[in-house]
């Protein structure tokens, strides 16, 4: 029987016996559907804290040098005691890095905390998140200012009270949308604005527009760190091929500067986005791992239901299946028949799963800020699944259809 017959038989099947088809689906629908909705949530998750996450929170190819990792999953006691004891970094320690590093980077400190901030008009908006940084902070950060301009390096070493403002926070207290060379006070002291920032949207639901960026030697550090403290040292390897290196250069400077041993541990933390995220490859891992076990179960559920409706429609259509071995039928046609209507079936559950799936995907990340990506190999595996079951729960009743005898199918009532 050539193939495209065999489908259009099937689905005429299937229009013909909506309900009993619909029942047949169900396990395979449900099965890809599952499939469809957390792969394509984890993936965008994935890509979501490579590209955005790691991007914004470390910035591209810099090492980030603080007193403790910022991300550290299941510390003990005693070595949060430990980090406790750690020296602050200061200002003379980002002085030594920019003049011992040996490769071409750049160097930049920040500090932040959160707090409110009152505008010359008397409007305040509050959680902005102020940064007392150098003024290298916006090339290490990708920091876009489509108003006015960021401040100086010479601004920034003279400490000098102006300050950068993100988009939210320029609406929030500007409303007449006149920003630049205002003044907006953090703490009683006034700043004047210079510029204002590109819209960056939010991360993991907090907007990163809601910001304020300021000389790290200006008052600000008043409130972001001790004074001549900072909490963060961010390394920009101009080439990104030598992110390593410059991430070994730093580490010698940083001990040789602490005195330490060769097999003392250190006393600051070093991260980079790769190794920050490395928790997450963790659970990405786990997640794609036991996913295939939980999709198996509801396949394997709709590969009986589709394997039993097969069998009851080999049963009801025993008079037709005689009356075409009569007319010269093989029993190789037979089974050919019954395989690709129970391969359709199941094909067509796995393309509903993966409509339903991705729909349901795109809903989620519409409503809320967890992301979503469609991976075209994902799909592939959801119909490449939903055929296999089809095929495999196909064998028997087709095996059974093609050994009938056509006498005792004519006579079959």
């Amino acid at each position: 029987m050539p193939f495209w017959e065999g489908v259009t038989l099937a689905f005429q099947q299937i229009w013909a016996q909506k309900l009993k088809s619909f029942f047949s689906l169900l396990g395979v629908v449900v099965g890809v559907m599952f499939l469809i909705v957390v792969v394509t949530v984890v993936e965008g998750l994935d890509r979501y804290v490579r590209e955005d996450f790691a991007g914004q929170l470390f910035g591209i190819n810099t090492v980030t040098l603080r007193r403790w990792e910022q991300i550290s999953v299941n510390a003990t006691r005693e070595e949060r005691r430990e980090r406790q004891r750690r020296p602050w970094l200061q200002y003379d320690d980002a002085d030594a890095l920019r003049a011992r590093i040996s490769l071409p980077a750049r160097v930049a400190v920040e500090s932040t905390v959160s707090a409110s901030a009152v505008g010359d008009n008397g409007r305040s908006v509050d959680g902005v998140r102020i940064s007392g940084a150098s003024a290298d902070i916006f090339v290490i950060r990708d920091l876009t200012v489509v108003d006015g301009r960021a401040f100086t390096p010479q601004e920034a070493a003279a400490g000098t009270p102006v300050i950068v403002i993100g988009s939210e926070t320029a609406d929030a207290i500007f409303e007449d949308g006149v920003v630049l060379e205002r003044t907006i006070r953090i703490r009683g002291f006034p700043y004047r604005v210079i510029g204002v920032l590109e819209e960056r949207g939010s991360l993991f639901g907090q907007s990163q527009d809601n910001v304020a960026i300021a000389p790290a030697r200006s008052p600000i550090q008043s409130i972001t760190a001790p004074r001549g403290y900072v909490d963060n040292i961010i390394i920009q390897s101009v080439d990104p091929d030598q992110l390593r290196d410059v991430q070994a250069d730093v580490e010698g400077i940083m001990r040789a500067r602490r005195g330490l041993r060769p097999t003392e541990d250190a006393d600051f933390s070093l991260e980079t986005a790769d190794e920050a995220i490395s928790f997450w490859d963790n659970i990405s891992r786990m997640l794609f791992t036991i996913l295939p076990a939980f999709v198996s179960i509801a396949l394997v559920v709709g590969g009986i239901v589709i394997m039993n409706i097969m069998l009851v429609s080999v049963m009801e259509r025993t008079r037709e299946i005689g009356v075409r071995k009569a007319l010269g039928a093989r029993r190789r046609d037979i089974l050919t028949q019954v395989l690709i209507e129970s391969a359709t079936l199941a094909t067509l559950g796995a393309l509903i799963g993966v409509g339903l799936g991705i729909g349901i995907a795109q809903f989620v990340a519409a409503v809320s800020p967890m992301p979503a990506a469609v991976a075209p190999r994902w799909i592939a595996l959801g119909v490449g699944l939903g055929m296999s079951v089809g095929i495999v729960a196909g064998v028997y009743p087709a095996s059974q259809a093609s050994k009938l005898d056509p006498v005792d199918a004519l006579r079959y009532e």
